[in-house]
C-alpha cells in the first residue's frame, strides 16, 4: 500500500509517494506562485502529487490516502485552512478541493505538526511516547506528539512554541508581539544578530566570509567561529543561549522523552546541540531526577513533513 504526502509551502509544493516502511519512492515539485486564487493552488497541489505518483512508477489507483502539511492554522476535522498569511488563505476548503481532484480521502495538518509526526514515526522520535520537534527556520515551528497524537488545542492552533515570550518588551515578532522566542532563535533572528555584530566590529572575519551584509546567512557566524573569530564566537554563544532558553521552558512544561531540533541550522549538529544541552542541564527544573529529556538533531530533514503528512490518516482516519 502506498501513501501520498504533500508539503505545501510558500515557495514550493513538494510531494512524495511513501510506502508502508516510510520510504520515499517517487517525488514531484512545483512552484506555489503565491498570491493567486485558492482553486489554482489546489490545481498545483494535485499536479505535484500526480508527478510524484508517475515518478514512483504507479498510478492513482495505487494510492490509499493523501496527506497535506500547510503553514498556518489548520482544522484537520473539516479540512479547512483557517488562516495562512504566507499563502493568503482565510477559511480555505483545501481538503474538499483536493478530495474532488484526487478522488481519495485527504487529511490536512499544520506543517510543523506534520514534520514532528514524521520524525516520531521514522526519525529522531521513533519509540518515544512523549516527543517534541522544533524547527529553526525563517520562524520557529513546533510540534508536540503525545502517545502518537498531535497536541493542537481546541482551535487547532496549539503548539505555536515559537510565540512564547522569552524577553519582555523585546525584539518585535512577525506575530505582533514583542520578545517572542522566534524573534531570537529563528534563522532570521540569527542573521539579524550576526549583522549587528559585524556592524559593531568591522575587523571581524565574518565580513570576509559573507562578503557583505546582504550575503549574511545562518551559517556565517558558525563559519566565523570555526575560523577563530571572537565576535563570531560571541554571536554563536548568544544564539545558542536564546535557543536553549526556549527549549528549557518547553522541557519544564512538557517533560518529553525526546526533543529534536530541525531546520537548516540543525545541520550544525553538535556544534549547535552541545552548548544547548549544557545550558538546559544547568537550567532545567528536573535537574535532580535520573531520567532526563534527550535532546538531539532531527534526522529526516525536508522529508519529515512529507512522511508525516502521508500518514496523517493514522491519527484522523
Amino acid at each position: 500500500m502506498y501513501y501520498l504526502g504533500i508539503d505545501l509551502g510558500g515557495t514550493n509544493i513538494a510531494a512524495a509517494v511513501v510506502d508502508e516502511n516510510y520510504k520515499i519512492i517517487g517525488e514531484g515539485k512545483v512552484k506555489t506562485n503565491c498570491p493567486r486564487p485558492t482553486e489554482e493552488i489546489a490545481d498545483s497541489i494535485y499536479e505535484s502529487g500526480m508527478m510524484a505518483i508517475k515518478n514512483a512508477g504507479l498510478t492513482l489507483d495505487d494510492i490509499a490516502e493523501v496527506g497535506v502539511g500547510c503553514p498556518g492554522s489548520v482544522n484537520p476535522a473539516t479540512g479547512i485552512i483557517c488562516y495562512s498569511n504566507n499563502l493568503g488563505f482565510v477559511n480555505a476548503p483545501i481538503g474538499q478541493m483536493l478530495e474532488q481532484r484526487f478522488g481519495r480521502k485527504v487529511f490536512l495538518e499544520n506543517d510543523a505538526n506534520a514534520a514532528a509526526f514524521g520524525e516520531k514515526l521514522a526519525g529522531a522520535g521513533k519509540g518515544a511516547d512523549q516527543f517534541i520537534a522544533i524547527t529553526l527556520g525563517t520562524g520557529v515551528g513546533g510540534g508536540v506528539i503525545i502517545n502518537d497524537l498531535i497536541l493542537s488545542g481546541m482551535n487547532s492552533a496549539g503548539g505555536e512554541l515559537g510565540h512564547t515570550v522569552i524577553v519582555k518588551d523585546g525584539e518585535p515578532c512577525s506575530c505582533g508581539r514583542n520578545g517572542c522566542w522566534e524573534a531570537y532563535a529563528s534563522a532570521t533572528g540569527l542573521i539579524r544578530q550576526t549583522k549587528a555584530a559585524m556592524e559593531a566590529d568591522k575587523s571581524s572575519k565574518m565580513w570576509e566570509i559573507a562578503g557583505s551584509l546582504d550575503e549574511v546567512n545562518g551559517r556565517t557566524a558558525f563559519d566565523g567561529m570555526r575560523a577563530g573569530d571572537e565576535t563570531a564566537k560571541a554571536v554563536v554563544k548568544q544564539y545558542c543561549d536564546y535557543v536553549a532558553c526556549g527549549l528549557t521552558n518547553i522541557i519544564n512544561i512538557f517533560q518529553p522523552d525526546v526533543l529534536c531540533i530541525g531546520g537548516g541550522i540543525s545541520k550544525e549538529g553538535e556544534t549547535l546541540v552541545g552548548p544547548i544541552r549544557e545550558y538546559v542541564e544547568r537550567e532545567r527544573y528536573s535537574k535532580n531526577v535520573e531520567k532526563q529529556t534527550v535532546i538531539k538533531p532531527a534526522e529526516l530533514g525536508n522529508d519529515a513533513g512529507i512522511i508525516g503528512a502521508a500518514f496523517l490518516g493514522n491519527i484522523y482516519r
